[in-house]
């Protein structure tokens, strides 16, 4: 019987296999071959369109400030601006983060397990094309230290249509790990993609930067494609591999995501699995991805239940499952999370895929043991989604709500309830001044916070002073491109939170060495580990003579845009500083080539970085 389908299944095969090649003329000269032949124009239907990306719509994080174009990823839109010179120019878009340095301050979070190996993304980008084109090729113009694209995804919404479809796709491209390229210098990256089978003006590439050694910069994404779809694809046959019988990850994501049907089977006995004791079953499952952990909850009761147990889902990060984590995967994990502690939902849920209603119902079933929450970039929240969090999360100690910008500023006026917070990211998020004095009035137990590029705070003097007085155990704080604040701002923070480890002022102009804020913070603060000046161009020698005698524990220092600091002071620095790994002395006009040389060679074991413009 079987042999017989077999050989039906073939016979068949090789019947469309033939019909494919005997087309008419016509099809032959719309195949791929003989575009390849370049006789594009008796081609009407595969004339290949190249535009460039109109609008960027969403991403992660940007160098840049809110109300500039300076290194932010508004740069991407439009035709190159520097592209094919290279170096590090304002007029590019810039990623915050590079290399492995920030995983190593006080303020990391300790990664979610189950994380799958092939998920490598760390920011991510998304650009809208004037025109829905069937994609045949994606550039991206890398214009500095290229590398760190590591996917390209299409997606089958039309921004810019009124008409929202049902269902919303996203397919892969292309993908591979970070790498490092061979050289620092710009490059045109174009990967061989995959065929998909909708138009698509909507592109998304995530990047991960962690293997380069300075920031990635990019100038322009072209996007190539055909109209109408290539008529090889009406006969495109998929191809059978005999060795994987088994449902794919995406098939399971069709037919309900990360939902874990009951098991079909009804088997008499469970082999050796009978005999094993249920925690070493428990250790061996836990080492599963969630849509695996999905899979084996089909195969048998015994399994079932060992993927049921909510000890299982302790920790739970859905980030790597964006594309397709919507109401429905959240009702389905639903039960097997009533012993929840860390979720990991950032990416998650944007253009409908989850409602205000669906997450406050998860929330509600699973988030009263709830310790660490992470939301960024989750477009979906409001001001009830923040309520039912305040509300239900008594314990929480980490929330992350890096990038949220279209979340009311009235919704952030609810973390004040969350008293026993430790953690709390609100980078990029517009956070007014009253919300903020509620949260330090409240939440007395904060030891990291990041304020990063929240221009809507009016004055940070009086929040630094309420911090200073209501946190005194913090241990990091981010001020990242916080131009208003001033030297008092910095007296009354070194006053009150002497126990600080890390602390970036980058962009802040506001302060003037002049003043002696500097000087006074290494003074107050000796635990310092990460110090971050960026772009403060009055940074001088006394600065770092100071810092040289009161942080002898420093391993991060930037003082990037200096032109006040002498190589005599730098090597004074290094010499009192040996725990030091990372200076950044870029655009830092007394330090040139030759002193440059010079510290590598006496230094090996610090990454002295000092960006160029060709």
């Amino acid at each position: 019987m079987f042999p017989m389908l077999t050989l039906l299944s073939m016979f068949y095969y090789i019947c469309l296999r033939r019909r494919c090649r005997s087309g008419s003329r016509g099809e032959a000269l719309g195949s791929r071959r003989a575009v390849e032949l370049g006789q594009r124009a008796a081609l009407p239907v595969t004339v290949e369109v190249e535009q460039y990306a109109k609008e960027v719509l969403d991403f992660s994080s940007h160098y840049g400030s809110e109300n500039s174009m300076s290194y932010t990823m508004w740069n991407l839109a439009g035709v190159p601006n520097v592209y094919p010179s290279s170096g590090d120019f304002t007029q590019t878009a810039v990623f915050r983060t590079y290399g492995r340095w920030w995983e190593q301050c006080a303020s990391a979070t300790a990664p979610f397990r189950r994380t799958p190996r092939s998920f490598h993304s760390r920011d991510y980008l998304e650009l809208a094309f004037e025109e829905p084109v069937y994609p045949t090729a994606v550039e991206v113009l890398e214009t500095y230290h290229p590398g760190a694209i590591v996917r390209i995804l299409a997606c089958s919404l039309n921004p810019f249509s009124q008409n929202l479809p049902v269902d919303i796709r996203w397919e892969v491209l292309w993908a591979d790990e970070p790498t490092k390229a061979p050289s620092p210098h710009a490059r045109q990256f174009s990967p061989t993609i995959r065929p998909i089978n909708f138009s698509t003006n909507l592109l998304r590439l995530e990047v991960n930067s962690s293997v380069l050694e300075y920031y990635t910069e990019m100038d322009a994404v072209i996007l190539r494609g055909v109209r109408e779809r290539p008529i090889l694809a009406l006969y495109k046959m998929p191809i059978i591999d005999m060795s994987d019988l088994s449902d794919s990850e995406e098939e399971l994501s069709e037919s309900g995501a990360l939902c874990c049907r009951p098991a079909a089977r009804h088997n008499l006995g469970n082999g050796y699995f009978d005999k094993l004791p249920y925690e070493l079953i428990q250790l061996i499952v836990s080492h599963l991805t969630v849509p695996d952990l999905c899979r084996l909850a089909q195969t048998c009761k015994l399994l079932q239940q060992h993927c049921y147990d909510p000890l299982q889902y302790v920790q739970l990060s859905l980030q790597p499952y964006w594309p397709r984590l919507g109401d429905a995967a959240l009702a389905h994990l639903q039960p097997r999370c009533t012993l929840l502690q860390r979720i990991n939902m950032s990416w998650t849920g944007n253009r409908g895929a989850v409602t205000t209603t669906g997450f406050c119902s998860f929330i509600r079933a699973c988030g009263t043991s709830l310790v660490c929450l992470k939301l960024s970039c989750c477009h979906f929240l409001n001001e009830a989604s923040l309520e039912v969090v305040a509300q239900t999360c008594a314990g929480l100690r980490e929330l992350d709500l890096s990038s949220c910008d279209r979340l009311h500023p009235q919704a952030f006026s609810h973390i004040a309830k969350l008293a026993r917070l430790h953690r709390l990211v609100l980078y990029r998020t517009k956070i007014e001044q009253t919300a903020m004095l509620s949260i330090l009035t409240f939440c007395t137990e904060l030891r990291h916070l990041n304020l990063g590029s929240c221009v809507m705070l009016e004055d940070y003097d009086v929040v630094v002073s309420m911090l200073s007085v209501r946190c005194r155990g913090l241990l990091s704080l981010d001020l990242w491109r916080c131009r208003n604040v001033s030297e008092r701002g910095v007296a009354e923070l070194v006053a009150g939170c002497s126990l600080l480890e890390e602390l970036d002022l980058g962009w802040c102009s506001s302060l003037h060495s002049s003043t002696g804020c500097f000087q006074l913070l290494a003074r107050g603060l000796p635990r310092l580990r990460k110090l971050f000046l960026t772009a403060n161009r009055t940074v001088c020698d006394a600065d770092l003579e100071q810092l040289s005698a009161s942080c002898p524990g420093l391993e991060h220092l930037d003082i990037l845009g200096t032109r006040m600091v002498s190589p005599a002071a730098l090597r004074k620095l290094l010499r009192s500083c040996p725990r030091l790994r990372l200076l950044d002395v870029s655009f830092c006009s007394q330090i040139d080539t030759r002193t440059m040389q010079e510290l590598t060679s006496l230094y090996p074991a610090i990454s002295i970085k000092k960006s160029f413009t060709q």
